[in-house]
């Protein structure tokens, strides 16, 4: 088997380690045996690379949730987001009914460079049909993209241009900024909304911070509502443009790991001003890690819900062929000594992987007053001394129940489907330059602009007509499954009576419950067309509680000092 076994630990563990393995411990000894047992003695031929890759995963399981295995594909489509950039043409796309629709061109990107624009349908790529063919997006991505320096020839196809038009784009790096969107609320509070920490998001942070309080910035709100994490670095320093010098920001601790404190430099670009962190149950790790700091150091106000209590350190283990193991190495601590950890068992990521949907069984996403901390995890602020918990996750300063009322079914059916996606992008295909000749600027679209009876009209229709063909396909399904199984001829009915083929009375409720919500998504996904993100989520916003309430908060002095147990 290529002693895979052996040159695996050789390669990713230090000399002194590899020998303590070899000479002292016995279960390594016995993996080892097995190992070589069954490439020289088992009756039937292997395959050894998945023998060892379903063992290193069967092991990896049986120590916490977080500790896993990625072969050489899945560490490429982890690091790339994490990295800041790829290589390739730079647009962003969607399909519509099975053609490439351009959404948006990367600012100075190679597409952009040639003319490419927002509205435009490729329909081949190097001589490739790729439009109504039902394309992977996958394999879409893997055409345009290429290594900086080669060359991909596409046909486009543009409206009101009657033939398709050549471009030849040479691919280079494209960014990709994990800093979605910074914009001024008002004259002194600025807003700022990150979706991870790549290794490129402080420098992102940093540039954002200098443009706002040049444009008078004196407030802010960050939004980590749904960031997952990334690179601890990357909290660390953008935490350090919060805290004055010599704080302790996190520390991290472990068995074989002995403590590492992370200390604030004071060199920090925002340590004076109100601040105001937006987080929820989807918000982990390296967001848990900026939100416990500015919590423990009484910096700022958090809103929103519980975070999602992932406070395990991984470190990434390169192996021979390209595939890692990222392995769990130690705590996160906030400066406090909270962990951020949820509780787990191991080999249980089964129950692990459904603690969201328990909080919300538990009513913990409705009501504050759900959630219990027993005593022995209370804990106080460094400065201000209120009483925070451990025991997993951060919680906020100010609770802001989850809005269960719009998202209905039928809401995330049409999402799920794509409707709402489609439709927006076939309705900015037919009117951009309208919209454009109307709402010149963004402030009149968003103080102006109403989604259409006529486009719900159009939703409904869309979703009754996508109903109406899975229907059928399901009902064509069966036929062929009868048919198979049973040799026996049959008939299905396919043709869906006009009861059916309308709304139920539950999706006509669910629709009326949604429709606001719905509403508000497609005029923010026509604005991010005709403008860019930072337009998206000013009109996303605008009906986004947490927001609304950090607003309020940051707007009302004598609140937001009670929040932080400040006496007057």
């Amino acid at each position: 088997m290529k002693k895979i076994f052996t040159i695996l630990l050789l390669a990713v563990m230090p000399m002194l380690v590899f020998g303590q393995i070899m000479m002292g411990s016995m279960s390594s000894r016995k993996l080892n045996m097995a190992i070589a047992a069954i490439e020289n003695l088992y009756v039937d031929e292997i395959d050894d690379d998945k023998l060892v890759e379903d063992a290193i995963i069967a092991l990896l399981k049986e120590l916490d949730p977080h500790s896993n295995y990625l072969n050489v594909e899945e560490v490429k489509e982890m690091n790339e987001p994490l990295q800041g950039n790829f290589e390739g043409i730079g647009i962003q796309f969607n399909m519509l009914t099975d053609t490439l629709y351009v959404v948006s061109v990367i600012s100075g990107g190679p597409s952009e460079r040639v003319g490419l624009q927002a509205g435009d349908r490729i329909v081949m790529v190097n001589d490739t049909l790729i439009a109504g063919v039902k394309m992977k997006n996958s394999d879409i991505m893997s055409r345009l993209r290429g290594k900086k320096g080669t060359t991909v020839n596409v046909k486009v196809l543009r409206n009101n241009v009657p033939e398709l038009i050549d471009f030849k784009i040479v691919r280079d790096k494209i960014p990709i900024h994990s800093l979605e969107a910074a914009y001024m609320i008002d004259k002194e509070t600025g807003y700022i909304r990150l979706n991870r920490f790549a290794a490129t998001s402080h420098d992102e942070f940093v540039e954002a911070l200098k443009k706002l309080k040049s444009k008078g910035m004196k407030n802010l709100i960050f939004d980590l509502q749904d960031n997952g994490g990334g690179y601890l670095n990357a909290a660390i320093d953008i935490t350090n443009e919060f805290l004055g010098s010599g704080k302790t920001i996190v520390y991290t601790e472990g068995f074989r790991q002995r403590r590492e404190d992370a200390q604030s430099s004071g060199k920090g670009l925002f340590e004076t001003g109100k601040l105001v962190i937006l987080i929820n149950e989807t918000s982990a790790s390296a967001s848990e890690i900026v939100a416990g700091a500015v919590q423990d150091w009484d910096r700022g106000v958090l809103v929103g819900r519980r975070t999602f209590g992932k406070g395990l350190v991984q470190r990434p283990i390169p192996l021979p062929d390209g595939s890692m193991i990222r392995l769990t190495t130690a705590r996160y601590y906030t400066p406090t000594g909270r962990s951020i950890q949820k509780p787990y068992e191991k080999g249980d990521a089964e129950s692990y992987s459904r603690d969201l949907a328990e909080r919300f069984n538990r009513g913990e996403m409705i009501s504050a007053d759900s959630i219990h901390f027993p005593d022995s995890l209370r804990f106080f602020t460094l400065v201000n001394r209120r009483v925070v918990f451990g025991g997993g996750g951060i919680m906020p300063d100010y609770f802001i129940p989850l809005d269960t009322t719009k998202y209905t079914t039928f809401h995330r059916n049409v999402i799920a489907r794509g409707i709402v996606n489609r439709l927006v992008m076939s309705y900015i295909d037919k009117n951009r330059a309208e919209l454009k000749a109307e709402f010149p600027t963004f402030k009149k679209f968003h103080e102006k602009y109403v989604v259409s009876d006529e486009m719900m009209e159009n939703l409904l229709n869309k979703y009754k007509e996508d109903k109406a063909t899975n229907r059928k396909n399901i009902a064509t399904t069966r036929q062929e499954t009868i048919d198979i199984d049973s040799q026996v001829p049959s008939e299905i009915d396919v043709v869906v009576d006009a009861q059916e083929q309308g709304l139920t009375a539950q999706e006509l409720e669910e629709f009326q419950r949604s429709e606001p919500l719905i509403r508000l998504q497609m005029k923010a996904l026509i604005a991010r067309d005709l403008w860019d993100m930072n337009e998206y989520f000013q009109v996303w916003n605008a009906e986004n509680e947490s927001y609304r309430k950090a607003l309020e908060i940051i707007r009302d002095t004598d609140w937001y000092n009670r929040l932080l147990g400040r006496k007057k």
